[in-house]
């Protein structure tokens, strides 16, 4: 019995490792374990990341007094309770408008992993990306100006932003679009699928590593690929077109490329695709794989795509909600126009 078992345990080590190493040749990579090798990945040598500048990053993507009307944040369409985006099919900004282009906000988790940030990867990273919503008027509709009064009205906020960058810091609107895309580097979320692939055989159930074989298999590691399982462009309706692709009027970038979503905690992030339009993520799967593979992917391989999905349910950095700054008397106020 004590033979049987031994083997039985040798092989399914076998298989895990073949996996891996399967996972791994697909373009597949885990988050480090070691927080050292994080750091290297996702700290900004121009802006290196600190306890300070974190927590006060923090404060200014909570802080909805950035907006023009005073009531949207970055953590309005990018909440941090749970999926990192906002749960609706098209971005809803100032004055309750649409995104007018019918885009969904992608999920601020993991979003350092990428190559290039929105739809359309216009954006070279967090930093740059966090000044595009401020001023964009369907969302936050600010101006650098607003942003600039309203931080250095509070003498708190002026406070920490010596203490991070030192006394001679200049508070514009870069230095605090900067602040927030800091912060947003931080929020990685490991999941049982990186333990997997750093070693611990049996993080992932059997059903999960199937689900991984099958994801691998079928060929979704073409795009969904590297840390993020989805970090570069790529060209989108490859085989077929896209069912819902008339809502909305995105096209992609300049070359018709789309940036490929991450899929870590998608199981929270419905509704899918650019537009939102896919709530169920089995549809999704097999939508993929209609218009990007030109495969049929049948339920069960949905299924088990779909179990894999699971594994990759991160743990979210524990965040405390921070407390603003005091407004003052030269805060400037709501404007709701």
């Amino acid at each position: 019995m004590k033979i049987v078992l031994s083997l039985g345990l040798a092989v399914a080590s076998l298989m895990a490792s073949n996996l891996v190493n399967q996972a791994t040749e697909a373009g597949l990579k885990p988050i480090p374990a070691s927080k050292p090798e994080l750091m290297k990945i996702i700290n900004d040598p121009k802006n290196s990341i600190t306890d300070k500048k974190i927590e006060l990053g923090k404060k200014l993507y909570f802080d909805p007094r950035l907006s023009k009307s005073g009531l949207i944040s970055c953590n309005t369409c990018h909440n941090l309770s749970e999926g990192g985006d906002d749960g609706v099919s098209a971005a809803i900004g100032h004055k309750w408008a649409m995104n007018p282009h019918h885009l969904n906000s992608p999920t601020v988790y993991n979003a350092v992993f990428f190559d290039a940030q929105f739809w359309d990867g216009r954006a070279k990273d967090l930093e740059e990306q966090a000044q595009g919503p401020i001023q964009a008027h369907p969302e936050m509709a600010a101006t650098q100006e607003h942003v600039e009064q309203t931080v250095t009205s509070m003498p708190e906020y002026v406070a920490e932003f010596k203490a991070a960058y030192g006394k001679d810091v200049k508070i514009n609107f870069v230095k605090i679009t900067d602040t927030i895309g800091l912060f947003e580097r931080t929020l990685v979320t490991p999941s049982v699928y990186d333990d997997f692939l750093n070693g611990k055989k049996n993080a992932m159930t059997p059903a999960q590593k199937e689900g991984l074989k099958t994801f691998i298999d079928k060929g979704c590691v073409t795009c969904h690929t590297g840390i993020s399982l989805g970090q570069s462009m790529n060209a989108f309706n490859v085989t077929a077109t896209y069912k819902f692709q008339d809502v909305g009027d995105f096209k992609g970038d300049a070359n018709g490329m789309v940036k490929v979503p991450t899929l870590r905690n998608i199981t929270q992030t419905a509704p899918y695709f650019h537009n939102g339009q896919v709530w169920s993520l089995k549809e999704a799967i097999v939508e993929m794989g209609r218009i990007q593979l030109g495969a049929e992917i049948t339920d069960k391989e949905a299924s088990s795509i779909e179990e894999f999905l699971k594994a990759l349910d991160g743990r979210k950095p524990a965040l405390s909600l921070p407390i603003l700054p005091a407004s003052t008397a030269t805060t400037p106020k709501p404007d709701m126009n």
